[in-house]
């Protein structure tokens, strides 16, 4: 699985003209689940996510994570993440089928709220509208099989 996590002040995400997903202070992740991932894989993310320790401490250091801050979680499916880039068009061919990417999606984000966040979500395969306030900005990228 691929994440790229960014550390927000806010985000929200809509279909539309209807909010679906709404967060204050913590992450929004876009999650990209590639051919072969399996639960685990969900699980091991879920685990680097939560215990990132990207937020500062009282002297200003980045060594809090977001279990000790308490913040929120916004998780949207991205398999344009998957993109491999050898000429001007690029292949997903990389990201599983979509029946498979929505299973461990949900496994995912069940898996991050079972550490006690609250976990908002992004309507899977929907055009999505995403707006966000990066803090800092921190953005990272993860990767279950680096």
């Amino acid at each position: 699985m691929r994440a790229l996590l960014q550390r927000v002040s806010s985000a929200a995400v809509s279909v539309g003209d209807r909010l679906v997903g709404e967060i204050s202070h913590g992450f929004l992740l876009f999650v990209c689940v590639m051919r072969g991932d399996n639960e685990s894989e969900a699980e091991w993310l879920a685990r680097k996510v939560v215990n990132l320790r990207i937020f500062d401490d009282d002297l200003h250091r980045m060594n809090r994570s977001i279990l000790d801050i308490g913040g929120d979680i916004l998780v949207v499916s991205q398999f344009t993440l998957a993109a491999e880039i050898r000429g001007n068009r690029p292949s997903y061919s990389k990201a599983a089928a979509p029946q498979a990417a929505r299973q461990l999606c949900g496994h995912f984000s069940n898996a991050l709220a079972d550490y006690g966040l609250r976990v908002a979500e992004g309507v899977f395969g929907a055009d999505l509208q995403v707006c966000l306030v990066n803090d800092g900005p921190v953005t990272i990228w993860l990767d279950s099989t680096a």
